[in-house]
């Protein structure tokens, strides 16, 4: 089993994602704790009203709505009732078995899963301190139901994000706005609120991956002079196929006003997904055989961590991003160090290249003994496209003195 959990200050948005999952008919309100009615009696008002009274006892708590999911192996399949008390067991752990909260049932993924909707705000108004509560209660908590309820154990398994959604088929979509708002949706309900974005070209290179985008049309348009914001689909080519929709019109509201306070939010949140593309990255480049963007993104996979590489219409790699799926945040490559940006990297390639140059040359030419006197870094800033075009063909690099060798022993036979 796999737990994750999400803090925030609304409790609205958070409801309005698992009721809204219930009304396109992919969950199912399974169970309702600590509330005054039976949960068949319960409207939406009434799930909402319970958590906002114990909110206002303590307005100034920052982050008074908890949104847990709780994941299991593709290969379970548990009932309902397994799931409630799978689900209660883990609260109780938690120190929120007092508290009011909601399991829902999700429908919509490749393995089964729950979510449970709860606030920390308790009846006395003092707040239950969510501080490194994943590491202090929630491991502890798996741990032992896993134990309890014979579950497959999520320690030792391989580390990597597998994609819970694929991308849009945009043949079924591209047909009709309903279904296409209905496609969108789904995978914004998954990015928007799962990733760590900081701006909306990061945004876009995860919803790219879902063949998505968010767009804030022309510096002319209506919608960019309105503060707009329309989600299109994409095509295989990476092309807008279908009719644009507005932000509004979907139930989350992702307009770029929420986009905006998520960027500011998420901006705090990235430094440990910096640290782990910085890290990965440093250690890639140190091997002097990373001669080229492609190898260093197939290195990268090793991580969980994917490659975008922005190019000029000439084909000219400008900028580089990762999505690391391991922490789920999307991080520039400029902005986590000079030497990580697109021109670093290069530099860092032409650097590795001439180093294999120089190990396979066995001797050197008067030129190259000059060479030798001046500054590798500055020689490579002037010479970095010539020296990594030298590197596509270093693949099979033979010596200069092994073909020297080579040829001699050609004209000898020729003599002969």
């Amino acid at each position: 089993m796999v737990a994750v959990i999400k803090t925030s200050r609304s409790i609205n948005s958070i409801l309005n994602y698992n009721e809204n999952k219930v009304k396109e008919g992919v969950a199912e309100c399974i169970n309702a704790v600590n509330y005054p009615l039976e949960l068949e009696k319960l409207n939406f008002t009434q799930k909402l009203n319970r958590f906002l009274k114990l909110s206002s006892l303590n307005e100034n708590a920052k982050r008074n709505s908890v949104h847990i999911s709780l994941n299991f192996d593709p290969s379970e399949n548990h009932s309902k009732e397994k799931l409630i008390e799978i689900a209660d067991t883990y609260m109780e752990k938690l120190g929120f078995g007092r508290q009011p909260y909601l399991v829902y049932q999700h429908y919509d993924a490749g393995h089964p899963h729950c979510h449970i909707v709860t606030n920390n705000i308790q009846r006395n108004g003092k707040r239950i301190d969510l501080h490194l509560i994943g590491v202090k209660k929630s491991e502890p908590a798996r741990k032992e139901i896993e134990e309890l309820f014979g579950l497959v154990k999520a320690v030792g398994r391989k580390q990597k994000e597998n994609f819970s959604l694929n991308p849009i088929d945009v043949g079924r979509v591209q047909y009709g706005k309903a279904e296409s708002r209905k496609a969108i949706n789904s995978v914004l309900n998954k990015v928007l609120f799962d990733y760590k974005y900081s701006s909306l070209p990061e945004l876009n290179a995860v919803l790219n991956l879902y063949n998505v985008h968010a767009d804030r049309g022309s510096e002319e348009s209506r919608v960019f002079k309105n503060n707009g914001l329309l989600y299109k689909i994409l095509d295989q080519n990476s092309k807008p196929i279908g009719v644009p929709i507005k932000a509004s019109e979907f139930y989350s509201r992702p307009t770029l006003k929420f986009l905006e306070e998520k960027f500011r939010i998420n901006e705090t949140k990235k430094q440990y997904g910096k640290s782990h593309v910085k890290n990965a990255l440093r250690q890639a480049l140190f091997n002097e055989r990373m001669t080229s963007v492609e190898r260093l993104s197939e290195r990268l996979k090793d991580e969980a961590i994917h490659t975008i590489l922005r190019k000029s219409s000439e084909g000219k790699l400008y900028g580089i991003t990762f999505i690391d799926f391991k922490t789920q945040t999307v991080v520039n490559g400029s902005t986590i160090g000079k030497e990580f940006s697109a021109k670093g990297i290069q530099e860092s390639f032409a650097i590795n290249i001439l180093s294999l140059e120089r190990k396979h040359q066995n001797s050197l030419s008067a030129n190259s003994e000059n060479f030798q006197n001046i500054d590798l870094r500055d020689y490579v800033k002037e010479n970095l496209a010539d020296i990594l075009l030298r590197g596509e063909k270093m693949n099979d690099y033979v010596s200069k003195q092994f073909k020297q060798k080579k040829k001699k022993r050609i004209m000898r036979g020729m003599k002969n």
